[in-house]
């Protein structure tokens, strides 16, 4: 089996990236849900018996912040892929590479750059 081009490389990075940064946005709204449930079971009285409700709630936001930490390197590193595809699209475009595989960058590409900076919760 032939090597993958420089193009198909390309072309996977950026859909893998796109892919990590839709679990991780995933991620972050169920750990945010969480968190507002743990609010809502304190603020109601509905606590723990055991009393750490409160030590959990704080390692759930610790985590809602190790996980909104992420998206910048990510984002970057989704950027960076972008602009290797734009290289890798055009030189195959000037060097007539095949379509097929052309046409599967160029909606990376867009996937790629649809990826927007996360919400702040």
């Amino acid at each position: 089996m032939p090597s993958p081009s420089p193009l198909t490389i390309a072309t996977q990075s950026v859909q893998r990236l796109v892919k990590e940064e839709k679990y991780y946005r995933k991620e972050l709204t169920q750990q945010s849900e969480r968190v507002k449930k743990l609010e809502a079971e304190i603020k109601n009285g509905g606590a723990a018996a055991d009393g750490n409700a409160e030590f959990v709630l704080k390692q759930e936001q610790k985590a809602v912040d190790e996980t909104k930490a992420i998206f910048a390197p990510l984002n970057e590193r989704i950027t960076e892929a972008v602009q290797r595809l734009e290289e890798q699209i055009a030189t195959a475009e000037s060097e007539n590479g095949p379509a097929e595989e052309i046409q599967k960058a160029k909606e990376a590409l867009e996937l790629g750059k649809a990826v927007e900076e996360p919400r702040t919760a």
